[in-house]
């Protein structure tokens, strides 16, 4: 698939010729320097923006072909995602945070309440769940984000530089409990330009100016 940005006169090659399959139960890493597509290709990856040729399909669904809200729909139902920003709301309490991606999937308020639980279970938060976010530890807060992502058990977890805000034991907890999830049978695809991080994956793909590349190629293009 490609993605072409119109800026200009000049076009902008975000993606060129990427072929990339992500099996279920995958645990796939993406390298690549700054301006190299790893966002582009998350986005893409994440249902927030579309292909300018080619074909990206989940389960078999191109998703060029769906409507703007059947893309949030399948955005909410089979995509978690996990930013380097936490990105919860400060007024809401650990729970209600997880609760969020329920409320809007229409799920009601005792089956939000005991699905959040159990997500803030699955990544040992249950005993924070009626903190603040500004009660929280940044490594805490990122396992509420963790949470959220798999309240509604997508079938897809995107994590964009999840260890970027954290120190280096909220970092290695965190992938710990990525490596259990996954072992559980969930799919991640994790950006990253730690190559420390990227260990933790099944997988590494690298990714420069647009194209993926072998580790021999990412190596000379390095330096």
């Amino acid at each position: 698939m490609n993605k072409v940005y119109e800026a200009g006169e000049l076009p902008v090659v975000g993606l060129k010729d990427v072929d990339l399959d992500i099996s279920p139960g995958d645990f796939l890493a993406i390298m690549g320097p700054s301006g190299s597509g790893k966002s582009t290709l998350m986005n893409i990856l994440g249902c927030l923006d579309v292909p300018t040729s080619g074909t990206y399909a989940i389960k078999g669904t191109p998703v060029s072909t769906l409507s703007q809200e059947a893309l949030a729909k399948l955005r909410n139902r089979e995509i978690g995602f996990i930013f380097q920003v936490f990105h919860l709301l400060p007024r809401y309490t650990a729970l209600k945070n997880v609760e969020l991606p329920l409320l809007y999937a229409g799920v009601g308020r005792e089956e939000r309440a005991r699905r959040a639980l159990e997500a803030l279970k699955s990544v040992g938060l249950e005993d924070r769940k009626g903190h603040l976010s500004n009660q929280l530890s940044g490594g805490q807060k990122q396992k509420v984000a963790i949470a959220r992502a798999l309240v509604n058990d997508p079938s897809l977890l995107l994590a964009d530089e999840p260890t970027g805000n954290l120190d280096t034991k909220s970092g290695e907890e965190l992938m710990g409990i990525l490596g259990r999830l996954n072992a559980g049978g969930v799919t991640i695809v994790l950006v990253t330009h730690d190559a420390a991080i990227a260990r933790n994956a099944k997988r590494v793909v690298y990714i420069v100016d647009g194209r993926l590349v072998t580790p021999e190629e990412y190596r000379e293009l390095r330096g």
